[in-house]
């Protein structure tokens, strides 16, 4: 898979944009605050309707303006497939190949994306919920079974956490959201263990890629286990629950972590650990989408370079497959050059506009 043309209007500070990258690597020159992240989210937000950088969309539009519009068109193996996302005052409409979509979440999947930037670290640094982001987004591109129990867990989840906050909360009606969190918790907690097994696996293989030395690997810390019943969890957590009103057990508090020789990363690792392992991380993801699809995600490294000495630098890019499709930025073309293969395609982003170098 690869993208063969971008356009956004209004998104950020990318007025009136249009992007054509060949399938290798493309690298985006330019100086900081010039544009280059912007593109790159708007990208993902066309991908997957989410921005790694907020979760206040209208923070997207361009100052003064009241709405953005981003299309995408991907060659697949089979076919090519085009998004269009438009948001306008508040409300976002998106469309696969001029169809309306009924759900936002219906885009994901179409075109596969992996983004790697500076504030992956806070995979390793940050709170469970920002893991838990992670595993949902990336299982959702490529297990459509999970995408459908994630949605019911969580309307479950927000109506079973309404009746707690309700002034005399009906225990028959706790016991009907009991059983649906149960049911759908118990396809997280089985697609997780799986996905983060097999993403441990092969993250090992790129941390050794990229560092050489030291083990890595990925721990998986169920809230409760479909072994021990998440049923019998929730309704032991009841008393709790309805004195907090929330819903203090379940998937929903999952988390993982990575541990670099036989530490975690978090607590113990270095900085050069901890941004080597996030880098892992998304590595791996390319290999298990390609594996699970047929097909490689785009790949997209924001600032990467900046991040990483010579010598990982050197090794991120001789463990990416050259069939995969890189979306580079930079702001020193010339010192990095030399990894970039034969014949990058080279572009120069300024004041928010795209020129072809």
């Amino acid at each position: 898979m690869h993208l063969v043309h971008f356009a956004c209007r209004h998104f950020r500070c990318l007025h009136d944009l249009s992007f054509n990258p060949q399938p290798g690597v493309n690298v985006i020159r330019g100086r900081n605050a010039q544009g280059k992240t912007s593109l790159l989210e708007a990208i993902l937000f066309t991908a997957t309707s989410k921005s790694h950088r907020t979760n206040v969309e209208n923070e997207l539009v361009t100052h003064g303006q009241e709405g953005c519009h981003l299309c995408a068109t991907a060659q697949r193996a089979d076919r090519e497939v085009t998004i269009e996302a438009h948001w306008w005052r508040g409300m976002k409409r998106v469309k696969v190949n001029r169809v309306s979509q009924a759900r936002v979440s219906d885009i994901l999947g179409k075109i596969a994306v992996v983004l790697f930037s500076p504030d992956d670290i806070v995979l390793i640094k940050g709170t469970a919920a920002h893991r838990r982001k992670f595993l949902d987004m990336e299982l959702s591109q490529i297990n459509t079974g999970y995408l459908n129990a994630l949605q019911r867990y969580r309307h479950a989840l927000r109506q079973r956490n309404e009746l707690l906050r309700a002034y005399k909360p009906d225990p028959d009606l706790l016991d009907v959201w009991d059983a649906q969190l149960a049911d759908h918790g118990a396809v997280l907690v089985r697609e997780r263990r799986g996905f983060l097994s097999a993403l441990g696996a092969r993250a090992s293989d790129a941390y050794g890629r990229i560092a050489e030395r030291e083990q890595f690997a990925l721990e998986y810390r169920p809230d409760a286990t479909p072994e021990h019943g998440l049923g019998t969890v929730l309704a032991k957590a009841r008393a709790a629950d309805l004195r907090r009103q929330t819903t203090t057990r379940g998937p929903h508090r999952d988390d993982f972590s990575m541990v670099v020789a036989d530490s975690t990363a978090r607590n113990f690792g270095s900085q050069g650990q901890q941004k080597t392992a996030a880098l892992a991380l998304k590595l791996a993801e390319i290999r298990l989408v390609k594996e699970r699809t047929g097909e490689y995600p785009v790949l997209m490294l924001d600032e990467v370079l900046s991040e990483l000495d010579e010598r990982r630098s050197r090794r991120l890019f001789e463990a990416i497959d050259e069939q995969v499709q890189c979306l580079v930025t930079t702001t020193d073309v010339a010192r990095h050059r030399g990894l970039f293969g034969q014949r990058p395609a080279l572009y120069r982003i300024e004041r928010g506009r795209l020129e072809e170098e």
